[in-house]
């Protein structure tokens, strides 16, 4: 039953990330990215000491320690991202991080002896030819391009750590030091630059959803399915993200439906749904 349940629980992460994407453009010209990203991980972080203080007693130095290193290329992930979005388009900025998909499977068979099928191969592909017709409207190479890749491979190796240690630890615990590490490393810039906190309650709601349901729980549920399918797929899925931020944003009315969206969605779609057959799982592990 997990085995079934896991997919579609990383797809309604994707959902929660891909309108998240849609509101947090509303209201970061209200508070800069460093201090949304604090508020973010440090509010998710409390939520959950909150809703199960007995959290503490299931740390110890092992979890602490491979959580931090979770997180830490998370927290880098979410500020490289950022950084290269300053200086580049969102739209090339979604692709450029979309390009984990392709970056996970590779590392993980240059690393970790991971073999896939061909046609696992194939719906790469088809994924990320998926995410630049949705996103690649133009393109130039510069600092931030480069940045949004350092990103891409900073997500790729937060999927392959969360396989490889998400079924050692309670998935809670490793959420909370994974959150709590985010905070601190998203922290630095932000005590740098000046932090300001939410100016309102518009944004004082955005931080609380993003928080809680794009944070809180949607990391709880990605390092729950990590421990129950593999890394390639995780990626796939998660590239839902984009075709959601992009159907929440034609919802809300920010822009038209277009072919492009059509088009561009439905690649993406078909290679979730075909990757998470049993057929295109990874054939061997040398491990």
């Amino acid at each position: 039953m997990a085995l079934v349940l896991a997919p579609w629980a990383l797809l309604a992460v994707a959902a929660m990330w891909g309108i998240s994407f849609v509101w947090m453009k509303d209201i970061l010209d209200q508070q800069d990215v460093y201090s949304f990203l604090l508020s973010r991980f440090l509010v998710a972080s409390l939520v959950m000491l909150l809703a199960n203080p007995r959290v503490i007693t299931r740390l110890n130095r092992e979890i602490f320690t491979k959580g931090s290193v979770i997180g830490t290329a998370l927290g880098l992930g979410y500020i490289f991202q950022t950084l290269g979005l300053d200086r580049t388009t969102p739209a090339i900025t979604g692709f450029i991080t979309g390009l984990y998909v392709v970056l996970t499977p590779l590392i993980a068979a240059l690393l970790l002896k991971e073999r896939l099928t061909k046609q696992a191969w194939f719906y790469i592909v088809l994924a990320t030819a998926g995410l630049a017709v949705l996103s690649v409207s133009g393109w130039s190479i510069g600092t931030g391009e480069f940045f949004v890749l350092i990103s891409a491979f900073l997500f790729a190796a937060h999927i392959l750590l969360l396989s490889q240690w998400s079924k050692k630890f309670d998935a809670y615990a490793l959420t909370f030091v994974q959150l709590a590490t985010c905070a601190l490393v998203s922290g630095i810039p932000a005590s740098i630059n000046g932090f300001s906190a939410p100016p309102d309650s518009q944004v004082w709601s955005v931080v609380f959803f993003t928080a809680v349901f794009a944070t809180f729980f949607a990391f709880v549920i990605q390092t729950w399915a990590q421990a129950r399918i593999s890394s390639t797929k995780v990626a796939v899925i998660l590239t839902m993200e984009v075709v959601f931020a992009a159907l929440f944003s034609v919802a809300l009315g920010a822009e038209p439906l277009t072919l492009r969206i059509v088009l561009g969605g439905s690649m993406v779609l078909i290679a979730m749904i075909m990757i998470v057959q049993p057929k295109v799982t990874p054939v061997s592990n040398d491990r």
